[in-house]
């Protein structure tokens, strides 16, 4: 069973990265995952909405909940504008892939607008 451990909704802005970012590694201590894994998942948070802010998305929601491992989503709110993907896109994707587990994309109309990946939690 997932417990949600914090949700945040937010304006999509280069100026609101930094303070997602320490939410994130608030979490990722709370739950008592690794520095590297807490790092990694701060990197994911970020790359993920920076794909919603290059996709046109105005605001975002980050949900983190933990369960067996820590579960997030990253997911755009309101409509985005048309995006073709680019090279800034397909590095951002390459990123999450590799560094988070059961990664999963949702795309609207060619434009990434929902984003989920777990860490897991050392014992």
């Amino acid at each position: 069973m997932m417990n949600e451990v914090l949700s945040l909704r937010l304006a999509l802005s280069p100026d609101v990265m930094t303070t997602v970012r320490l939410a994130t590694g608030g979490v990722c201590s709370l739950l008592s995952l690794s520095y590297d894994d807490g790092e990694d998942c701060k990197v994911c948070v970020t790359e993920s909405l920076l794909l919603l802010l290059r996709g046109g998305y105005a605001h975002a929601r980050v949900v983190f909940a933990d369960g067996d491992a820590l579960s997030v989503l990253v997911e755009g709110e309101g409509e985005a504008s048309a995006h073709a993907e680019n090279d800034e896109d397909e590095i951002a994707l390459a990123l999450i892939n590799a560094l988070a587990q059961d990664v999963e994309m949702k795309k609207e109309g060619g434009t990434v607008a929902k984003v989920t990946f777990t860490f897991g939690k050392q014992a």
